[in-house]
């Protein structure tokens, strides 16, 4: 999903202001511009915020899940379960291990995988759940923790739209072995660029501190280039990555952090102007949580009923652009992305309420301090599309 347009209500728009701008500034003047305790400052705010021990930053989300992969230890022959409604990085990571995604079919009120085919899912070459919060929302987290535990699986969890939200009174990235976040601008909060691991197994953290350092060994973690002792910055316990997090983007996060509840909460107050402004629109499923959950707003997305066409959707999405209003279809199935469908033989109709989803979903602009007018003429403008299209009369 494309983070700004040239709309006059863009999509998505992050929310900065003088904190963040002067962290920078601090960082810029220090002369530390890497491997320095302002990462080690946001690291310890997002595990305090999620009641793990560790939290890793690193390069983005993506780069999140593929080091928990590797350092898990997961790769060729092996296989993973996940959902096909995603962003693609989610299994992608699995593919960059060389393992096997193995997609179930998803809850149509959730969006999440189904948990009753997880379980039949499981084979004796699955090593992990992948599951993913979509757009946010934690729903079944608990259940997928516990059909892990039963079969000896590990849970990861890709949390990287849900920064924020608590189910049954446990925050998302903390119901599995391993949870990632994800901090691109339209997140809950933002670095710009980058990403961060949570987890309570100590090995793990360990790994992946040097697997996104070059493989250096963790504890070097503080030394600057070329100033460590003992050529430990020349030494490479394994293969690693340059999946780092600089000083710069952590300063944002610290300052980002700092503002987390008031970002929630004027997240849900535009997420509830929606709600209320599109309730009555019959030709419309709008997004729902359970009474035991808090959603952390990813996303605002609404989805035509059923008997609206994948074309009629688009041209939906396209009415609202026409109309400067940032709108996008969101997920397109993975299963059906190009590179999986050549690689893995799928097809049109192997999940098919993940696929009867993806071509109604519309995801509207939002933001915090997108304001109750503009919330109406998103609205507004939305409903007269609908009605363009016809649908009702052909009942």
């Amino acid at each position: 999903m494309p983070l700004m347009s040239h709309h006059e209500i863009p999509l998505s728009r992050p929310s900065v202001t003088d904190l963040e701008l002067n962290a920078v500034i601090d960082v810029m003047r220090s002369g530390r511009l890497s491997i320095g305790p302002v990462l080690e400052q946001f690291e310890s705010l997002v595990a305090q915020r999620c009641n793990t021990r560790h939290a890793i930053g690193c390069s983005s989300g993506t780069a999140g899940l593929h080091m928990i992969l590797v350092a898990l230890g997961i790769g060729p022959g092996d296989e993973v379960i996940t959902t096909p409604f995603s962003f693609i990085a989610s299994s992608n990571a699995i593919l960059y291990v060389g393992a096997k995604p193995v997609f179930v079919d998803i809850c149509p009120k959730s969006l999440n995988a189904d948990p009753a085919l997880i379980e039949k899912a499981v084979t004796p070459k699955t090593k992990a759940i992948l599951a993913v919060e979509a757009f946010g929302n934690p729903m079944h987290m608990d259940t997928y923790a516990r059909i892990a535990a039963k079969h000896e699986i590990m849970l990861i969890e890709d949390s990287c739209e849900a920064l924020g939200s608590e189910y049954k009174g446990t925050q998302a990235g903390s119901f599995g072995r391993a949870g990632v976040f994800g901090f691109y601008p339209n997140k809950q909060i933002t670095t710009g660029e980058g990403g961060m691991i949570v987890t309570n197994d100590d090995r793990l953290a360990e790994v992946c501190r040097s697997l996104r350092n070059q493989g250096r060994a963790a504890q070097g973690r503080g030394s600057v280039a070329g100033g460590s002792t003992g050529g430990s910055w020349l030494h490479h316990e394994r293969l690693g990555f340059n999946y780092r997090m600089s000083e710069i983007n952590a300063a944002i996060g610290v300052a980002q952090m700092q503002r987390l509840d008031e970002l929630i909460k004027a997240r849900q107050k535009v997420a509830d102007l929606y709600t209320s402004r599109l309730l009555a629109i019959s030709d419309l499923v709008l997004p729902t949580t359970e009474f035991n959950e808090t959603m952390s707003w990813f996303v605002y997305v609404v989805r035509l009923a059923a008997g609206y066409t994948r074309d009629e959707r688009d041209r939906v999405i396209q009415g609202l652009r026409m109309h400067d209003i940032g709108a996008s279809d969101y997920f397109p199935c993975i299963h059906l992305q190009p590179i999986y469908s050549r690689a893995f033989g799928f097809r049109t109709g192997d999940f098919p309420i993940a696929e009867s989803m993806s071509q109604r979903t519309i995801a509207l602009p939002f933001y915090p301090g997108l304001s109750e007018r503009e919330v109406d003429f998103v609205g507004q403008t939305l409903e007269l599309m609908i009605a363009r299209e016809g649908l009702n009369a052909r009942r």
